[in-house]
């Protein structure tokens, strides 16, 4: 157990989210048929067949085919939704993501429940699934209004499952298991990496798309930053115009330097979509970045509107550090304390730029610059 829960820890963030929510699928299905099944015993009795339909009923078979095959059902519907849905409806609005989703799981569900009855008919008459006599009870059930009753059951069901993810995307990683736990609502003192991620020419590059059009960069931008940073382990603590700050607990941040290799990763995701940029927009765009470490203070904050905030000078001094970059002419800034922290990173690539007194501090701080 200790090795399974150790190798799991050593997988990206990016892959637990899929794992999760595709085990999550499966899981949360098995539960609900064998809800349903406990109902229908209840409904049924010691009856021996469906008395609309005239199938034959065991709920010995039914309370283990049924929760297995929903399982199984719910892990296809998890990989289906992550690999293939997730990206194809990437950027359509959230309704009509979830009317169409909706749609095309009926299709797959009704398959599922034909599936379900030929199963469970076969093992209650001790019949081949392809037996005739077997066949015949699976067009029973697909034209009876039970199965139409089912559908509605499960693909509402599904519906509920794929907002409330929708929701955890909105609101970002952790936060509902945060929330629901308590862990920050009373404030506690933390050791957090943060990272401030800034556009270069932000400002002339409005200028020259206009809003609309800027605002369509800003949001391939954005999309095209969250495998690299969801690779390494990191987690989106707030978008602020065309900056990104981007955190880690120090344990992860540190851990194979992933708050660097994010970096380095992001800057070689917009190298390749480079021509993909000029086409669309006529440009390319370019960032700087600080890097920086220290206590920060997380709790839950407001009435109207909760959040879970970070507070504490770390913010305040990468931020501060991240303008330095225009200052040096340098994409990638860090800080004296992490780099300290970071194993491995070839010397020819680090530069002193010695120390420097950022506003509102009393003592320098010293800083390295990254290429």
């Amino acid at each position: 157990m200790k090795t399974t829960l150790i190798s799991f820890n050593m997988i990206s963030l990016k892959s637990k989210r899929i794992i999760l929510r595709i085990l999550s699928f499966g899981l949360v299905c098995a539960f609900f048929a064998f809800l349903f099944t406990l109902i229908e015993k209840g409904i049924l009795g010691d009856l021996k067949e469906y008395p609309v339909t005239g199938n034959p009923y065991d709920f010995k078979d039914a309370v283990f085919v049924d929760p297995l095959g929903s399982f199984i059902l719910g892990l296809c519907i998890g990989v289906i939704e992550m690999f293939f849905l997730e990206r194809l409806f990437l950027k359509i609005s959230f309704l009509v993501k979830l009317l169409a989703k909706s749609c095309f799981y009926i299709l797959i569900i009704s398959l599922f429940f034909y599936i379900i009855t030929i199963v469970n008919s076969s093992f209650t008459l001790g019949l081949a699934p392809w037996d005739p006599e077997v066949l015949e009870t699976g067009k029973k059930f697909l034209g009876n209004s039970l199965h139409l009753a089912l559908l509605i059951y499960a693909v509402g069901i599904i519906t509920i499952l794929l907002f409330l993810f929708e929701v955890i995307d909105y609101l970002g990683q952790g936060i509902i298991i945060n929330y629901m736990t308590g862990k920050y609502h009373a404030p506690k003192e933390e050791e957090r990496i943060f990272m401030f991620l800034d556009m270069k020419s932000s400002t002339s590059i409005a200028e020259k798309l206009g809003h609309i059009k800027y605002f369509k960069l800003l949001q391939n931008y954005y999309a095209d930053m969250a495998n690299p940073i969801e690779s390494y382990s990191g987690k989106v603590y707030q978008y602020v115009g065309d900056e990104i700050v981007v955190s880690w607990d120090l344990d992860t941040g540190i851990k194979n330097n992933n708050c660097l290799e994010c970096f380095f990763s992001l800057k070689k995701t917009f190298d390749k979509l480079a021509k993909t940029y000029e086409k669309e927009f006529g440009l390319t765009p370019e960032f700087k970045a600080a890097l920086h470490y220290g206590s920060i203070t997380t709790g839950e904050i407001g009435i109207l509107k909760k959040e879970i905030i970070f507070t504490g000078d770390t913010l305040n001094t990468t931020s501060r550090m991240e303008k330095l970059c225009n200052v040096h002419n340098v994409d990638c800034l860090i800080s004296k304390s992490l780099l300290s922290r970071l194993k491995g990173i070839p010397k020819l690539s680090i530069k002193n730029i010695g120390e420097h007194l950022l506003r509102g501090k009393e003592k320098p701080i010293k800083l390295y610059a990254i290429s």
